[in-house]
This record gives C-alpha cells, structure tokens and sequence, in this order.
C-alpha cells in the first residue's frame, strides 16, 4: 500500500458537470509531486477513506436547493463513524449550480460543522455552464490542497 498522504475528492454527478470540476481538482491536486489522490463517487466513498485522508474536496451538483443525494447518502452512511476521527480535517467545497448555489452550500457546511472539519478555502460555486475560468479555479483548488498536504500544513 502506498504510503503517501492522502487527498480525497468525493462527487456526484449526473450530467457530468460536476464531475468536470471534480476532474479539474484532481488534475491540478496530480501536479503535486509526493501525495496519493483518491476521486471517488459519494456512493461509492468509504469512512475508511475520509479517516485516512489528510484533506478532502467536496463536490456536489445542488438539486433543488440541496446538495445531491448521493452526497447527503455518503454523510448519513458516514457520519457517526468519523465524528471522532476528522476534527480539524482540512475541506474545501466545489457547487456546481443552476441557481445561485446557496442551498447546497449551506446544507452541506451545516454537516461539516457537526463534523468540525476545517474550511481551507472559500467554496468555489459555478453557477450556470461550466466555463474555462472555473475548470482552473477547481485545478488551482487541487494544487492547494495537494500542496498543503506536501507542505505538512494540512
């Protein structure tokens, strides 16, 4: 197994616009060199994996002014079981959007602070298409992570 530390990202995605963005924070988060990174669908995610990482990229379409399903699903599956294991994790959020975002973004800090998770950078939240600007916005939010995972800082 490899020993490296780890960054989680965790989505969902059903027309494949969150999953660009995902994409986008795993390709930057790869452009650092010494960190083991894990994308990984919400229904698919474990507790295990969120115990082990030292950081971890959130990424949620919002659906009726929610986050998706399957993201609420990884957190009530998960919940109780890492409470105690990720106090002051480092998280950053990624929304993709419709509307304005708001409802996904709250729903899910809402969980995060039960969890008392550490925010490492404000939420990146597309609203509308997904452009060129927030496909690098979401690489420089991996290399964040991926560095201050390198860095020893998360």
């Amino acid at each position: 197994m490899d020993s490296a530390p780890l960054l989680l990202i965790i989505y969902h995605s059903q027309s494949g616009n969150t999953e660009r963005l995902a994409l986008a924070v795993e390709e930057g988060a790869r452009s650092v060199a010494g960190v083991r990174i894990r994308l990984v669908r919400a229904s698919a995610a474990s507790e295990q994996e969120l115990k082990e990482s030292r950081a971890v990229a959130f990424c949620s379409p919002e659906y009726f002014g929610y986050m998706s399903g399957a993201v609420k699903d990884f957190f009530d599956r998960t919940y109780e079981n890492v409470r105690e294991h990720v106090t002051g994790k480092s998280y950053a959020l990624v929304i993709c959007a419709g509307n304005d975002g708001s409802g996904a973004l709250t729903s899910i800090e809402r969980i995060i602070v039960g969890l008392r998770m550490k925010r490492v950078q404000e939420p990146i939240v597309c609203r509308g298409d997904v452009s060129a600007a927030m496909l690098e916005k979401c690489r420089e939010l991996g290399q964040i992570l991926a560095g201050g995972i390198e860095l020893g800082i998360y």
